[in-house]
């Protein structure tokens, strides 16, 4: 059930030249400072993912303050959770060019200036503006780079880091409810934003707590995790096979782009030469100059590799378990985020309030998907057990509980299915290390990227698709069904796509040893 790079047949992080002599790891990888970057992450989670699930009540005073329908006003917080996840893949380039601590420092200032220029809305149009997108890609700048270094720094760990970092997004969800509730009813949602804003500005110090591997340590971690596959020798060769068949940048490529950009440079430094017998003017001019060429060095090279990612002969679409993983995520999300819409209509029709006020069914989902990001992650870092085969079966899981729960009449049955709903969703922590299986260390940033933009997407669009059927059967079923069914087709391509996906490379293989 399980593909591993190998099967499929398409690796973008793996070196294939790689020595036989041992290298020693560095400490901080599945320890040291890796340890600091899930703290990070961590609290990312809280102050980005766990706000954006209080928005709630800050939709409350909206509808009271513009006196706007209901829908106009509920897309304020829908653009903020989607272009969150939206702008992956252009997040992607910054990363590639300026590194995740830069660019998570940049997200953090964007995200609070968001936050603050709010407090001043005059209409909703304004929120659009302001919260909706500038505080939304400040988010995505900062919440790319907190999944794409935990992934960095950890090898044997990856999916309990992962998890532990995630689990900022329930915790975020109960801290920044209550402070919200606090601030909106001592301050006013005016200075409550203002407030937040002051807050969100933390980002900033956890972008600055991202602090880069070397390429020497990132080559490292491939030679160790390479050493402790059992076929280390016959997966290197398929593996640079695949990469040849596939269209990879060649060493080639990347040597004459060095030496152009060796030429640039040469050139820049012989004028600084010539410039020193001149005034201090030129010597400043110089600089300029010279800092400007690295910068367009910097830039073209990076945006070589952005855009080869995604259309070049080396794009990540021409992996078919990856296409297939795109397709999931666009069906996903919603059907996580259907139950917080329709549970409380739930609750009113089957006369459950006072059961639900004392323990509400969305905060089951809440607690219990703390635990299942934590306990999911510990399960699939045993050696024995398959990530992949551990992201299917939680998956599986969560649809069978989508279709099954407008079935459910009374509080215990709808808190059995809510609790299950909430441990299954645990697999968003390994979401991340399944797209570093496939594409690789190297490209997670890029094809991460790709799936939490499907996400946004799903999370974007998936609410008000759930409204529109329930305001045209005026019942909650038919949104869970046809949810579901759709959510159901993803996971069946998971299934179905890595077996196609072996053959292709076996059928060149033989070819090639046939001429």
């Amino acid at each position: 059930m399980y593909a591993s790079r190998e099967d499929i047949g398409y690796d973008f992080g793996d070196d294939s030249k790689v020595g036989s002599k041992p290298i020693k790891p560095n400490p901080n990888i599945d320890g040291g400072w890796a340890w600091m970057i899930v703290l990070s992450s961590f609290l990312v989670h809280i102050l980005i993912m766990g706000s954006q699930m209080a928005l709630g009540i800050l939709n409350m005073e909206w509808l009271e303050e513009f006196n706007q329908s209901r829908g106009l006003t509920a897309w304020v917080s829908s653009l903020s959770m989607g272009i969150t996840l939206i702008v992956g893949p252009f997040i992607g380039l910054f990363i590639t060019m300026c590194g995740c601590r830069k660019t998570a420092i940049i997200g953090g200032i964007l995200n609070a200036l968001g936050w603050i220029l709010s407090a001043y809305a005059s209409n909703v149009h304004y929120l659009f503006l302001t919260f909706g997108v500038t505080a939304g890609v400040g988010s995505g700048m900062v919440y790319l780079p907190a999944v794409v270094m935990v992934g960095q720094y950890f090898q044997k760990r990856r999916a309990l880091a992962q998890g532990l970092s995630t689990t900022g997004t329930g915790f975020g969800a109960f801290l920044m409810t209550a402070l919200l509730k606090y601030l909106c009813r001592e301050f006013g949602w005016r200075n409550a934003m203002f407030i937040q804003g002051a807050i969100s500005l933390n980002l900033c110090v956890c972008g600055a707590l991202m602090r880069p591997l070397s390429h020497k340590d990132v080559n490292e971690k491939y030679v160790v995790r390479r050493n402790s596959e059992n076929n280390q020798a016959k997966a290197l060769s398929h593996s640079a096979e695949t990469l040849k068949s596939n269209g990879v940048i060649s060493e080639e490529t990347d040597k004459k782009e060095e030496a152009t950009n060796e030429e640039v440079l040469d050139s820049v430094k012989h004028v600084e030469t010539e410039g020193k017998s001149r005034s201090g003017k030129s010597m400043y001019g110089l600089l300029v100059l010279k800092t400007a060429s690295q910068l367009t060095v910097t830039v073209r090279k990076g945006f070589g590799i952005w855009y080869s990612s995604y259309f070049g002969a080396a794009s990540l679409f021409t992996n078919r378990v990856f296409v297939a993983f795109v397709i999931w995520a666009l069906f996903a999300y919603s059907s996580f985020v259907i139950p917080f819409i329709h549970l409380p209509e739930i609750v009113k029709q089957y006369n459950l309030s006072s059961q639900n006020n004392i323990f509400p069914l969305t905060s089951i989902i809440a607690i219990v998907h703390i635990f299942g990001k934590v306990i999911l992650g510990i399960i699939s870092d045993l050696p024995c057990i398959s990530t992949w085969n551990v992201f299917l079966m939680a998956n599986v899981t969560l649809v069978t509980c989508i279709l099954t729960l407008p079935l459910m009449q009374t509080y215990i049955s709808l808190a059995v299915i809510c609790a299950l709903i909430g441990f299954s969703s645990g697999y968003f922590s390994l979401m991340p290390v399944v797209t570093e299986d496939l594409v690789g260390t190297k490209h997670l940033a890029n094809a991460y990227g790709i799936i939490i933009c499907a996400n946004g997407v799903s999370a974007l669009l998936g609410p008000p698709f759930a409204g529109w059927i329930y305001d045209i059967t005026h019942k909650y079923d038919f949104s869970f069904y046809i949810c579901g069914l759709l959510y159901l087709v993803g996971i069946l391509f998971l299934f179905i796509q890595p077996y196609i996906g072996k053959k292709q490379p076996q059928e060149k293989s033989t070819e090639e040893e046939q001429v």
